[in-house]
């Protein structure tokens, strides 16, 4: 089902197409999602509900890439913060209420602060960067490879087998990245942050 995400960086890449390029490389990233897509591995096919979860998440994840290249360009790499200080104010009440206060154990501070700056500080800051240096439907297609890399961690770690059809779609796939990433045109400089 996660696969059925991609949709949204995809669909975001399909709407600012303009050269022949551009199409055969986001065509060559979703033929390759589909053959990844866990249809074949279940006698019931895929389950509406969670495709129609799956692709919510893709819709939210497009805006994301439209409206995250926005905010990098007003607020720069602060844009990861504000949003980091956001989700806190959501978050925090659910947590604390969840496991009580426990979660705020001055024990478990530096844990939390190095898995705070490794799932998310880090992370998202680098988006912003990429956001702002690279055009939305190149930042579509490379997102592609998130499936691909997932297979090859099954495999290597999961020892998952992969049928000679999954490795042409991680094939197609990494092809499609490797080929939007070589056929970016240079963005106009990009002026550096003032603050």
């Amino acid at each position: 089902m996660a696969t059925l995400e991609f949709a949204g960086p995809l669909g975001v890449a399909a709407m600012s197409l303009r050269r022949p390029a551009d199409f055969m490389w986001i065509g060559l990233a979703v033929i390759g999602l589909l053959f990844l897509l866990p249809v074949q591995a279940s006698a019931r096919g895929v389950d509406p509900l969670g495709a129609a979860l799956a692709l919510g998440a893709g819709g939210c994840w497009a805006l994301y890439i439209v409206f995250g290249q926005r905010a990098g360009r007003e607020y720069g790499t602060q844009a990861s913060a504000y949003g980091a200080i956001i989700a806190a104010i959501v978050a925090a009440p659910v947590g604390i209420s969840h496991a009580g206060w426990s979660l705020l154990d001055p024990s478990i501070l530096p844990a939390a602060l190095g898995l705070a700056a490794l799932s998310s500080a880090l992370p998202y800051t680098l988006e912003m960067i990429a956001l702002n240096r690279m055009p939305a439907r190149a930042y579509g297609t490379l997102t592609s490879v998130e499936p691909a890399i997932g297979s090859l961690v099954g495999l290597i770690f999961l020892h998952e087998g992969l049928t000679l059809v999954q490795w042409a779609a991680i094939g197609a796939i990494v092809l499609a990245s490797i080929g939007t990433a070589l056929t970016i045109k240079p963005a106009a400089a990009i002026a550096p942050d003032a603050g």
